[in-house]
């Protein structure tokens, strides 16, 4: 049994009115524990209303989400119970910091589930640790940070929580590489410390290609393509008439096979592409 499943998900926006939309269109997902997966798809494709159905933030117009066998909405109780087990970060959830220090905005999440202090207070220190805050950090005002550090104490409030689920909508959006790195090092920290499931909307098609083991590609609100990165990548043609850029490594590799260079069709890193050359100039040497 999947641990979070959506079956025949539908959304649709302002029903009875001249705005009504459909966001989302009987999507069936899955997202087994301690998968890594990542979620992409043009502007307007429904990326970030399926993820607000995922943990209950949204109820569906029609169909259902089931949080390990249950539907999600089953009782007031289960939902509410739900966030605490699948967390969602928003994008850009720096600007939703607002306690006195970073210690408080972190553990406003675990004081909310009704934990002892002590309970608190390890999982505040815990969730810091994860994202690379420090104990100097633990008094400062949230607002004294960096933007990247900002984006690291959002983060582990959420993390503090210990979801089952982490959800992240673009969470390195804004930052410069070195930030981007760091945030993805923090979360990968976390999955594999709680054998967590990780789910990640993304532009950024080189970081979902190093790190995501699953992609689902959404497309007009419905699942276009679903599967492993070599599967998603093999056709960077069909990725750019639905309005996303493959990989630089895929597309490089894509023309040099239009050249005549024989490379096999899963290449999407730059890692998987060097190791390629480097084979086929190893084969022209000793042939």
């Amino acid at each position: 049994m999947p641990l979070l499943k959506a079956e025949n998900l539908t959304h649709t926006y302002s029903i009875g009115t001249p705005f009504e939309r459909v966001a989302i269109s009987e999507i069936n997902f899955t997202a087994e524990k301690g998968e890594y997966i990542g979620i992409i798809g043009a502007t307007g494709s429904g990326k970030s209303t399926l993820l607000q159905h995922m943990n209950g933030l949204l109820k569906p117009t029609s169909g259902k989400v089931y949080y390990d066998g249950t539907d999600i909405h089953e009782s007031k109780k289960f939902t509410r119970d739900v966030r605490f087990k699948i967390g969602l970060v928003f994008q850009y959830p720096e600007y939703q910091l607002f306690e006195a220090t970073v210690f408080d905005d972190i553990a406003f999440g675990p004081r909310n589930m009704g934990l002892s202090d002590e309970e608190v207070t390890e999982r505040t220190h815990e969730a810091a640790g994860f994202v690379g805050l420090g104990e100097s950090f633990m008094k400062k005002s949230p607002f004294e940070l960096s933007g990247g550090e900002k984006r690291r104490a959002a983060i582990a409030g959420v993390i503090a929580m210990r979801p089952e689920i982490l959800i992240l909508d673009e969470p390195t959006a804004g930052l410069d590489p070195g930030g981007q790195d760091e945030i993805i090092k923090n979360i990968k920290t976390y999955k594999k410390a709680h054998d967590a499931t990780i789910i990640l909307v993304t532009h950024n098609m080189e970081e979902i290609a190093k790190n995501a083991e699953r992609i689902v590609v959404l497309n007009k609100g419905g699942v276009e393509m679903d599967g492993m990165p070599n599967q998603i990548f093999a056709d960077p043609e069909r990725l750019t008439n639905l309005g996303l850029a493959a990989p630089k490594a895929a597309l490089i590799a894509e023309r040099l096979r239009a050249r005549g260079v024989n490379l096999k069709k899963d290449i999407y890193t730059l890692e998987y592409l060097k190791t390629a050359i480097l084979e086929l100039k190893r084969g022209e040497a000793s042939a």
